[in-house]
């Protein structure tokens, strides 16, 4: 399973009524909440062994599938 796979086996855990795969403005259309975010980060640490530090809690690195992938993928290097 690759990154994006994983992070949408996330997403649809925290909420499975949005189509991750086709939406690019997760955060600025509030479709993630604060706590769907908290949740979502707790769960990418976890799974990809990163840590996500305040830095990079901005809107660009979670409006998108691709965007926390390229974030998730950063991290882990």
């Amino acid at each position: 399973m690759d990154t994006k796979e994983q992070i949408i086996e996330i997403l649809n855990e925290i909420d499975d009524s949005i189509d991750y795969e086709n939406e690019d403005r997760l955060v600025d259309d509030h479709l993630l909440d604060s706590f769907g975010i908290i949740s979502l980060v707790a769960e990418l640490e976890d799974n990809f062994d990163i840590q996500i530090g305040a830095e990079e809690m901005v809107p660009e690195n979670f409006n998108s599938v691709d965007a926390l992938a390229e974030m998730v993928e950063r991290l882990a290097e």
